[in-house]
């Protein structure tokens, strides 16, 4: 198969391991800089171009996009939905997992288990919106948030009223979430390919941090899921509409609630922590599963 990796940094753990893993299986896989890559959106037969060339026909397209760059990411992942091309993450899942509000609320449609979230414009009524979400402590999160930034624990009705107010002030959406003691600092990554939980991960924050993430300093170690916490998982991929994702969960008294589910995944922190080959089971996916015209969403949405 001819295969197209659209990343900004080829050099990343996760960049690499894909070639590896495609190469490995005999496939050809080229890796472009995703914000190289120009559209001739007017022509009856769409195009792209690649360092004045026209891109050839792709088996299928693997997007790594960032979340800076998402706008733009998208529009040429759509590119190449419209010319047939089939691909790991369509655009509009890519999309719909990038907004924080939209995921929840699509989560909250089909049941699946979440942290009690309140979302409002106008903060006039903020002890309502505190007692709708269980009192102090609460979490407050950014909806352009990532790797945990711009999330923030607020410990104190008070403190809760002046982070608010001054989100509110610098004009940036956010949202107001349970803050989830009883995980203790810890939540669970999963990797979801397929349909499948194929490998799972304990992150612990680091000594005085709620935020788990690794990238702020977090522990991680292979971890034994629940059946109810790999339904949960699954579920929450399907959903999003994602072939392959990273859906973080936590464990709650009354079951598992999902935090985020991540078109990007990482790949580094959950091979090391189990040592499994998750690249090659994304690459096995593809092989099985890439037609050409069966991108669901072709282009539009």
């Amino acid at each position: 198969m001819r295969l197209a990796l659209l990343c900004r940094n080829p050099d990343l753990y996760s960049h690499r391991r894909l070639v590896e893993a495609a190469e490995a299986r005999g496939h050809q896989i080229d890796v472009l800089d995703t914000l190289r890559i120009y559209m001739n959106i007017t022509s009856h037969r769409p195009e792209l171009h690649y360092r004045g060339e026209k891109l050839p026909k792709y088996d299928a397209v693997i997007p790594r996009i960032g979340t800076s760059i998402t706008a733009y990411g998208t529009a040429v992942v759509r590119q190449f939905e419209m010319t047939g091309a089939w691909t790991l993450a369509e655009s509009v899942a890519i999309t719909r997992s990038r907004d924080k509000l939209r995921s929840l609320q699509l989560l909250s449609r089909e049941g699946i288990g979440l942290p009690v979230t309140a979302f409002a414009h106008d903060t006039r009524q903020l002890d309502h919106l505190l007692e709708m979400v269980g009192g102090a402590p609460v979490v407050i999160k950014l909806l352009e948030g990532t790797q945990g930034v711009g999330v923030v624990l607020a410990e104190t009705p008070r403190s809760a009223k002046s982070v608010i107010e001054a989100f509110r002030g610098a004009k940036v959406n956010i949202l107001v979430q349970e803050f989830i003691k009883e995980a203790g600092g810890a939540d669970i990554r999963t990797i979801v390919v397929g349909g499948k939980v194929v490998a799972a991960m304990k992150r612990q924050g680091g000594e005085g941090e709620f935020r788990s993430n690794l990238h702020r300093g977090g522990g991680a170690s292979k971890i034994k899921i629940t059946p109810e916490e790999r339904a949960t998982a699954v579920r929450a991929a399907k959903v999003m509409g994602l072939h392959v994702s990273g859906v973080d969960l936590l464990r709650s008294n009354h079951g598992p609630v999902v935090m985020e589910v991540n078109s990007s995944p990482g790949l580094e922190g959950i091979e090391g922590a189990t040592g499994f080959d998750v690249a090659a089971q994304i690459i096995e996916l593809i092989e099985k599963t890439a037609k050409p015209g069966k991108t669901r969403t072709k282009g539009t949405g």
